[in-house]
């Protein structure tokens, strides 16, 4: 399945200032997929090693870090030979390994010829706990989030769709085929993005085969929460990733201590939080009360929401059956603008852009505010329908007179009183 990352990595590839490039992202999101289909479209060879399941590799790390020596027994290894500026080496999961994430600091800086990458899944969890030494300015970072639409419908053999929305979304006229894409994105919020679940919809079509697999991807990311912290540490863990669709549930998203267990407080369970946004799991939206340059000033931290990286996950860790979701019965508008709100932003974050949310003191609430890189500072409010009225879209607009709204909902694409119009399933377009 195709990824948009490999534009972002065939760039690496052609930097002839290029470091060793280190791909973060949650477990199961493709990190491996998209580094090794990279390496056999663009190099003679690639070779890969994991970390985590050939425990004696790390033998290779432990005598020294020179690389060259390091590249001679890794070759010798696998029977093959690695050639600089020809063979792609690949470290996965490279958390399982201190030395081998130390290395890349000394292939940086000693063999910058050989054209090396490293995936972890749960690498930020993994330097805290351990106390490993991160190679600080040794290493170019990407970040790989859950599919997108966009990469959802590309793996339906929709591209032609893909940019009829785009086209729409530049010009702000009416789609034609604007049923068809709600559609097609209300089974996106089912599957979601990870490449297992969209692979298997693909194949099968059939959403027992779907949340068989989202159902075992929850399950390993529990089993995570126990490999890599203590069991004190596990259990408020679970209680905190326990509470995500209680969170959501409520009419007011914002994040409470109390709904994990009666009279818990923020010094119980921040650690928890952190690690769970760490293991790329949740995304945190922080509240700001003023809405200035820069926004990450005004940010009141202790005030945020939380949601999930995967509409799929999120469903299927809720009990939410995809009919539901397809159909939307009256006993399920409670949380589908909670569902709406959390795609919105999965979509945002996964396009670079760092969402905030508005609150004034007269309990107006915007859904999401974001930094624009020209410096312009945009409202958007999210509705999972066709009614939009929004009395606080209205109050913000008052107070900060933007250079223009965004409003995302189930109406078709138009653009008027300063107000854009976005449709749910065109969220993909938007940038910073």
């Amino acid at each position: 399945m195709e990824r948009k990352i490999e534009e972002s990595l065939l760039s690496w590839k052609n930097d002839p200032d290029r470091l060793p490039l280190l791909l973060q992202g949650a477990r199961q999101v493709g990190k491996t997929h998209a580094l090794l289909s990279f390496g056999k479209r663009h190099y003679k060879n690639v070779a890969y090693f994991s970390m985590e399941e050939a425990k004696e590799l790390s033998a290779v790390f432990e005598r020294d870090l020179a690389p060259e020596r390091i590249v001679r027994e890794l070759a010798a290894r696998r029977g093959l030979t690695i050639l600089p500026g020809d063979t792609l080496l690949i470290f996965d999961e490279i958390q399982a390994c201190e030395q081998a994430l130390t290395s890349l600091k000394y292939f940086a800086e000693r063999a910058p010829q050989y054209h090396v990458t490293a995936a972890g899944s749960l690498l930020g969890v993994a330097i805290k706990r351990e106390k490993f030494s991160f190679p600080v300015g040794k290493v170019d970072m990407l970040h790989l989030s859950p599919m997108d639409f966009e990469e959802f419908l590309w793996a339906m053999g929709r591209r032609e769709l893909c940019g009829l929305i785009r086209e729409a979304y530049e010009g702000f006229t009416p789609m034609s085929l604007h049923n068809t894409a709600t559609d097609l994105y209300k089974t996106y919020l089912a599957v979601g993005g990870m490449p297992r679940a969209v692979l298997e919809y693909a194949d099968k079509q059939d959403f027992d085969f779907v949340t068989a697999v989202l159902k075992t991807l929850n399950d390993s990311y529990i089993a995570d929460m126990a490999k890599y912290a203590t069991p004190q540490e596990t259990a408020r863990i679970m209680a905190a990733w326990a509470s995500v669709p209680a969170q959501l549930a409520k009419e007011n998203h914002k994040f409470q201590y109390k709904i994990i267990r009666t009279g818990a407080r923020a010094n119980d369970y921040e650690t928890a939080l952190d690690w769970l946004k760490a293991a790329g799991m949740i995304h945190k939206c922080v509240n700001v009360t003023e809405c200035k340059l820069p926004l990450s000033a005004y940010a009141q931290n202790g005030t945020f929401k939380v949601y999930m990286a995967d509409t799929g996950l999120l469903c299927s860790k809720s009990d939410i059956p995809p009919n539901a979701v397809l159909h939307t019965p009256h006993t399920f508008n409670g949380f589908k603008g909670a569902l709406a709100e959390n795609y919105i932003c999965q979509a945002l974050t996964a396009n670079g852009i760092t969402p905030y949310y508005w609150t004034s003191p007269g309990k107006a609430e915007v859904d999401f505010v974001f930094q624009e890189k020209s410096g312009n500072i945009i409202p958007l409010e999210a509705k999972s329908a066709e009614n939009v009225r929004s009395k606080s879209l209205r109050s913000y607009r008052d107070i900060y007179k933007p250079a223009y709204s965004i409003r995302v909902s189930a109406k078709n694409f138009g653009f008027e009183n300063g107000i854009k119009s976005v449709p749910l399933y065109a969220v993909f377009c938007l940038k910073a």
